[in-house]
C-alpha cells in the first residue's frame, strides 16, 4: 500500500475465467471473476482453479487506486446495495501473450467504468468488493470527501437599453431608419 496526502495505492491481483457456453458462434466466453489482495509469485496465465466448463487464470497485477477528487463517484458506489470493484479487460495486441485479454484498469469509481462501456470492445465485469477493499475505501472517504453545495446558475439581468454584445437592437435600428426616411 503506498499512501499520499491525496492519493492512495493498493495492488491487487486480478483473476481471469474461461467459462464453456452454449453458443452457435464461440465455444467459450471471458471474464474477470475475482480480485485478490497480496499476490506474490504467479505468473501471468497460472491456472489458479478450473473444473466442469470453467479455468481460472491469474492475468496479472495492478494499482487500485483512489484520488481526493473523486471521491464523488466512490460516494456512490458504497451507497449501492454491494459495493463493487470495476475490472476493465481489453484485448490483448500481443498475439503470443498467455491469455487473450490483459488486464487495463482495476477502479472502484463507476464513472470511470462507465467510459469503458462505451466503446463496447473492453469487457467490463463488476465484482463484490471484499471487505478489506471495503474498510479501505470508507476510510478514504471519510477522511477526504467534502460534500459540495450545489449552487443553480442564475442568467444575468439584461437592461434593455444597454447594448450587451456591441450591436445596437433590431427594433432601435428600425426604428432610428424609419425616422430618418420619414423625414
Amino acid at each position: 500500500m503506498q499512501d499520499s496526502a491525496k492519493e492512495k495505492l493498493i495492488q491487487v491481483g486480478v483473476v481471469l475465467a474461461r467459462e464453456d457456453i452454449d453458443h452457435a458462434w464461440e465455444a467459450h466466453r471471458w471474464r474477470p471473476s475475482e480480485i485478490v489482495l497480496g499476490v506474490a509469485g504467479r505468473n501471468i496465465g497460472d491456472v489458479i482453479d478450473q473444473g466442469d466448463g470453467f479455468v481460472h487464470f491469474f492475468a496479472g497485477t495492478t494499482d487500485l487506486e483512489l484520488h481526493h477528487k473523486e471521491t464523488e463517484a466512490y460516494v456512490v458506489n458504497l451507497q449501492n446495495d454491494v459495493p463493487v470493484v470495476y475490472v476493465v479487460a481489453c484485448p490483448s495486441e500481443d498475439e503470443d501473450a498467455p491469455l487473450p485479454y490483459e488486464v487495463h484498469l482495476v477502479t472502484v469509481s463507476p464513472f470511470k467504468a462507465q467510459d469503458f462501456l462505451d466503446t463496447g470492445e473492453d469487457i467490463v465485469e463488476a465484482l463484490p468488493m471484499s471487505p478489506t477493499l471495503l474498510a479501505w475505501v470508507s476510510a478514504f472517504v471519510e477522511s477526504h470527501h467534502v460534500e459540495e453545495k450545489f449552487i443553480k446558475r442564475r442568467r444575468d439581468r439584461v437592461d434593455l437599453k444597454q447594448e450587451k454584445f456591441g450591436q445596437e437592437p433590431i427594433a432601435a435600428l428600425r426604428a432610428r431608419t424609419k425616422r430618418r426616411y420619414d423625414a
